[in-house]
């Protein structure tokens, strides 16, 4: 546990995962602490996504395991793990919204499938939830009609509306432009202090990586190299990590 005394939320160990008999994961050792934001960098195919994906029961690793809160997630069934990826929510890069469904509907999923409101109260709840994210006034709206950037908030309004503990978000800004690649760090950052749940944020983008995280670790060759907060990244003799800040800033 850190000096200040922070609690970790969740604790991977020696975790590794193969696909097709190629190794992606080969020891990873990470902590994330309570209300903190994590920032998860490294090159293209080195597993951030993958990583992240164990985080919440997504993927099962081969060996190690993932414990949150307490518990051990290779232990869970099914069943078990769903309750799991209610606290732990997850807002997937392309933003994973169905098709089919209205921004209502969307939003709306979660609190149908995992709670017990009335429909006065659901269509309170999604009115909050994307005023939280600012977009009023589209609830009538498809997937098809909206841009990249809507759609991103439109996942994170629908992973946070059954108020979970974390939030896990895979490249969060690809494909936006510079513009709204700004406003949704901006976004990332101030929900996540307003409501103050733990963020780990998987990102190739140097510059979002240093709007949002409160620590930063380094993937490399299926291992976390480095990790820190700001100051430390910033002071690192670490050729591979100064790399990655000197593309930053």
């Amino acid at each position: 546990m850190p000096d200040d005394g922070r609690k970790r939320f969740i604790e991977v160990r020696r975790l590794r995962k193969s696909f097709g008999g190629k190794p992606i994961l080969q020891g990873v050792d990470l902590d994330v602490f309570e209300g903190e934001t994590l920032v998860v960098l490294g090159g293209s195919g080195e597993g951030k996504s993958v990583m992240l994906r164990h985080l919440n029961g997504l993927e099962r690793p081969d060996s190690g395991e993932v414990i949150v809160e307490g518990q051990r997630l290779n232990d869970l069934s099914e069943d078990a793990m769903a309750d799991i990826r209610k606290q732990v929510a997850m807002v997937f890069q392309g933003g994973a919204l169905f098709d089919s469904f209205t921004v209502f509907d969307n939003v709306s999923y979660p609190l149908r499938e995992h709670g017990d409101m009335d429909e006065p109260a659901i269509e309170r709840r999604v009115t909050e939830l994307l005023d939280m994210v600012g977009m009023t006034r589209v609830e009538h709206l498809y997937p098809a009609e909206l841009s990249g950037g809507m759609k991103k908030r439109v996942a994170l309004a629908r992973s946070i509306a059954l108020q979970p503990k974390a939030v896990l978000y895979d490249e969060p800004t690809t494909g936006l432009d510079p513009l709204v690649t700004h406003k949704i760090n901006l976004l990332i950052r101030s929900l996540q202090r307003q409501l103050g749940f733990t963020s780990v944020v998987v990102t190739h983008d140097l510059k979002s990586a240093f709007m949002v995280g409160d620590r930063f670790a380094l993937l490399d060759q299926g291992r976390i190299r480095f990790s820190g907060t700001a100051d430390e990244v910033r002071a690192t003799h670490d050729e591979l990590m100064r790399e990655f800040v000197e593309i930053a800033l």
